[in-house]
């Protein structure tokens, strides 16, 4: 799953470690979901948005399928 919250955060001239304690969470925790290493759960994704101010749809692009299928 693709996202936009590295993007958005870096819009607003947040480092990393203001971002996390504004949705509380840790530092490591938003750097592994802007890298793509940490899908974050329901209620996370929700705090993220509302943060934003924007849909989760807006923040987190997901691709249906597998990527590991043959064609």
């Amino acid at each position: 799953m693709e996202n936009k919250v590295e993007k958005l955060r870096r819009a607003l001239s947040m480092n990393q470690e203001d971002f996390a304690k504004a949705i509380h969470v840790s530092r490591q925790t938003v750097s592994a979901i802007e890298t793509g290493k940490y899908n974050p759960s329901l209620e996370l994704a929700f705090a993220i948005s509302d943060f934003f101010g924007k849909s989760i749809e807006e923040i987190f692009i997901y691709e249906r399928g597998n990527k590991d299928e043959k064609e």
